[in-house]
């Protein structure tokens, strides 16, 4: 079978675990496939309200819809019966999610068989580059899948990117008008707008009211907008009410606003807003890349703490010579746990170097646009399997 972009087919099948990460990734992914590509996409996904939440014209209750051209399907067990014409050219299963054994049946009678995908999670680990395209056969049927690494080299298949990413991020900044309406309509006064601004998306066990206190005490204004729902109990004790949407205070120089849940789109014009964003998970953390802003990663935990050797591998390779960046990041993360942390120390080694950190992102968005962009990548690799 030739894929031909016009007529081809593609299945992504998603299970949402990091409540938001997981599903943000697959619908960036199947909006560019189908709004660059022309490619015709069903996107089975189990938790819409979820969805909803990053996209708000998702209809929680429907079994079936449309959704900016993509077909999302409710996908709410194992047990449905398929036949071969249900099957997709290019079957994509996101981060090792279980297709219902119905379908792989199917797609072992299809004729020629279709393309299928295993896209796995980004990491700098070294390890990725070996393990990328790998072939893996089914242990009963005649189908291979493929092993597919989004990375940060040439030997990878690169990271999601739309086409007008960079020039529609360029035009907002160029405009503080475009700024400061976009930060209005989230209900940030123009005296929090002024002061150096802060985006914080970050899991539940970040030491949150440690970097509070010190921006706090810090002599400087600064102003931190939290999304709805994002660290909860110590945004909440902070403000010293509940953090919904609106909820504001002001501590000593430290202004925080609980901003509403974003969708994607007005997610990217946060990042473009603030001075410096944290950013958790996988989803944010490329957005924040392409902000051409200074970011903190927090990623998501492992057990046994194997997601420390994933942060220490980007470290090293995004912020070799950024000591400050790197020192904060492995605290914010609970690495190196075993000395007290000096938050005050760290947070003013991290704003010495904001300049240099900024010059970085420059130099590093010019090697990622050279690895090419991820959906790109994906379908020229489909048909090289063809």
């Amino acid at each position: 079978m030739h894929l031909d972009q016009r007529s081809t087919t593609l299945a992504i099948f998603c299970k949402v675990v990091d409540n938001f990460g997981d599903i943000g990734i697959c619908w960036r992914l199947a909006r560019q496939l189908h709004g660059e590509h022309g490619i015709a996409v069903t996107l089975w996904v189990d938790d819409l309200a979820s969805f909803r939440r990053i996209w708000p014209s998702v209809a929680i209750d429907a079994d079936t819809q449309i959704v900016d051209g993509v077909r999302v399907v409710h996908w709410r067990g194992q047990d449905d019966a398929f036949a071969p014409a249900d099957v997709a050219d290019i079957v994509i299963e996101f981060f090792g999610v279980d297709i219902p054994p119905g379908y792989i049946a199917a797609m072992a009678q299809c004729e020629p068989r279709p393309v299928w995908i295993n896209y796995e999670g980004l990491s700098a680990e070294a390890w990725v580059e070996g393990c990328h395209t790998l072939p893996s056969m089914h242990p009963r049927l005649k189908l291979t899948k493929h092993f597919f690494f989004p990375g940060f080299t040439p030997q990878t298949g690169g990271l999601l990117r739309e086409r007008n990413l960079l020039a529609a991020r360029d035009r907002f900044q160029a405009d503080p008008a475009a700024r400061a309406g976009f930060l209005a309509r989230l209900g940030v006064t123009a005296d929090e707008q002024a002061a150096p601004t802060v985006s914080l998306f970050c899991y539940p066990q970040a030491p949150l009211a440690d970097l509070f206190a010190v921006w706090r005490d810090g002599g400087r204004p600064l102003t931190c907008l939290v999304p709805q729902g994002v660290a909860r109990a110590q945004v909440g004790d902070f403000l010293g009410a509940e953090p919904v949407p609106g909820a504001h205070a002001t501590r000593g120089s430290l202004s925080v606003r609980v901003i509403p849940f974003l969708s994607q789109e007005d997610y990217d014009r946060l990042l473009w807003s603030c001075d410096l964003n944290f950013v958790r998970g996988e989803d944010s953390w490329v957005r924040a890349q392409w902000a051409g802003r200074p970011f903190i990663w927090h990623i998501y935990p492992q057990d046994e703490n194997l997601h420390h050797v994933k942060l220490r591998a980007f470290l090293h390779k995004y912020a070799a010579n950024l000591p400050g960046l790197i020192d904060f990041s492995l605290r914010w993360n609970g690495v190196e746990e075993d000395a007290p942390t000096d938050w005050p120390a760290l947070w003013t080694s991290l704003q010495a170097g904001l300049p240099a950190i900024t010059e970085r992102n420059i130099e590093w968005q010019t090697l990622m646009l050279a690895n090419g962009d991820l959906v790109s990548n994906l379908l020229d690799f489909a048909r090289s399997l063809r």
